[in-house]
């Protein structure tokens, strides 16, 4: 038995029933979780730093998703929506991001209990405890929470609440194009030069990219998109050009897609494998990045490769290195963290990208998400740390099981099951292979 086994666990329901609970983000699982409390009749707010649902999804919404429609529904949405006249009328066709948003997400921000508790354009900064700093014990279980927020008109505001679901996602904090993780040496100088993750390079972002070179940085299936975009502009427009750089030897992770059960994501393997084959794609193999500067008109990137320090010129930089989870806002909140993957520790093991593909997640709930702080929980993508292994369907069940264990129906918390389908192998160099 360890400390962490002794650790009082999410047993019982949290105080302070008479206070909402606050779910931080208006993506799939943050509204995902909006409909299990509406359900259970528990008053909820939920707060959208964007303006609009699905804000960071839009970001890459010119993308088509690996998964099936109906890998991307939770059950409980479904029922509701299916109340107003919704259907789910393609289930096994892979939506777009954008499509997403407006089939999926945008008529459930629309359902009445949903829509008037949902606040947009704000900013969650903090959260702590009412009248304790992490270090104060005594008493801290009773104490409601409180988020900190600032709204777009730069209005800060401190508001109680029972409970805290962290469904905010990870897309707004990237990884470094630094090797060594660490803040890239130059970046400052460059930083107008280096874009972020699937950017639309055939649409919204084409005049960008247009008769340009542009290095994508990244081993994974983001990476691996933006690369094909840009193989595609390049026969279209005299001058363009694409560098995919990667730490690793080969993209084998994105291009050994052979036992793939997406079939989307093993297409792109495929077509990824073939570009770089044909000599539209130049693959910088070996490139572990240390510095950055800005040379007369391009972007000199400084990296390591078979043991020399090397320079590599380019237009643009895509940073398509995956993500990581933006715990700042818990300075005062005692939280249990795997030191490796940044996930909760219980979570960790069952996450792991050196053992387990997206497909391979075992089933959890509450009590792997749990923190020594009860009555928060952090959820989705986010409750990933920088493992690239999760899927909505693994994010939806996550907070049926947190929803039912604030509602005090602990049986119901208990039981959770989870049906995916067989994946390949993800990594931490993926920028969310799911």
């Amino acid at each position: 038995m360890t400390l962490l086994d002794l650790t009082p666990r999410a047993a019982t329901r949290p105080a302070n029933d008479h206070l909402p609970v606050a779910i931080i983000g208006a993506g799939p699982i943050g509204l995902a979780a909006a409909a299990h409390l509406l359900r259970r009749g528990i008053d909820f707010v939920v707060l959208e730093a964007g303006d609009a649902v699905g804000a960071s999804i839009r970001a890459w919404g010119h993308t088509r998703l690996f998964s099936p429609w109906r890998h991307l529904v939770d059950q409980a949405v479904q029922e509701l929506l299916e109340a107003r006249g919704w259907t789910l009328a393609r289930p096994d066709r892979a939506p777009t991001g954008t499509e997403l948003v407006d089939e999926y997400l945008a008529p459930l921000a629309a359902v009445p209990g949903i829509a008037e508790r949902l606040r947009l354009g704000v900013a969650v900064t903090d959260v702590t405890r009412e009248r304790m700093d992490r270090t104060r014990t005594r008493g801290r279980a009773a104490a409601p929470f409180v988020v900190r927020t600032r709204d777009s008109g730069g209005t800060v505001a401190d508001v109680t609440y029972r409970a805290v679901i962290d469904a905010s996602g990870t897309y707004l904090t990237p990884n470094s194009v630094a090797s060594n993780g660490l803040v890239l040496p130059g970046l400052e100088e460059v930083a107008e030069r280096v874009l972020p993750a699937l950017p639309d390079v055939l649409g919204r972002d084409r005049e960008s990219f247009a008769g340009r070179h542009t290095t994508v940085i990244g081993a994974g299936h983001s990476a691996a998109n933006t690369v094909l975009a840009l193989a595609s502009l390049a026969r279209d427009v005299p001058g363009t050009r694409v560098t995919w750089a990667i730490r690793t030897a080969s993209p084998d992770r994105v291009t050994d897609s052979d036992a793939d059960g997406l079939p989307g994501r093993a297409s792109l393997g495929a077509r990824a494998r073939r570009a770089v084959a044909d000599g539209r794609v130049t693959l910088l193999d070996g490139f572990e990045t240390v510095g950055a500067r800005l040379d007369v008109d391009a972007v000199e990137l400084v990296g390591r490769r078979g043991g020399d320090l090397v320079a590599h010129r380019t237009d643009l930089v895509v940073n398509a290195t995956g993500f990581r989870p933006d715990l700042s806002l818990y300075r005062e909140i005692r939280l249990d963290v795997d030191e490796v993957v940044e996930a909760p520790r219980r979570l960790a093991p069952l996450i792991d990208p050196n053992e387990h593909s997206c497909g391979t997640v075992e089933p959890h709930g509450f009590r792997e998400l749990a923190h020594p702080e009860q009555g928060l929980f952090i959820v989705g993508m986010k409750s990933y740390g920088r493992a690239p292994t999760f899927l909505l369907k693994t994010g939806y069940e996550q907070v049926r099981s947190v929803v039912a264990w604030i509602a005090g129906d602990v049986a119901a918390a208990q039981v959770v099951e989870l049906a995916l389908p067989a994946t390949g192998v993800c990594s931490t160099d993926d920028g969310g292979c799911c």
